[in-house]
């Protein structure tokens, strides 16, 4: 976002054909602005493209997870 000191991201790491979303971060002068969730939906698009999966580990992730039932086809089985 422009202005901002560092940029909103959405951190994984691999696993399998899993990706673990370990980290959100949107700027204080970003929030409530739905950024956050924008890369989590962009996340979801690529792992339906690239066929992997993934492991909500952070908790905004999750969260998002449990109010997007839609998800489910993209949610690893593994446990983090």
């Amino acid at each position: 976002m422009e202005g901002a000191e560092q940029p909103a991201e959405l951190t994984w790491r691999a696993r399998g054909k899993a990706r673990i979303a370990d980290h959100t971060f949107t700027p204080p002068a970003a929030r409530g602005k739905g950024i956050a969730l924008k890369l989590v939906e962009a996340m979801v698009a690529d792992a339906r493209e690239q066929g992997f999966t993934i492991v909500p580990q952070c908790p905004y992730v999750a969260a998002q997870f449990r109010k997007h039932a839609d998800w489910a086809d993209v949610r690893a089985d593994i446990e983090s």
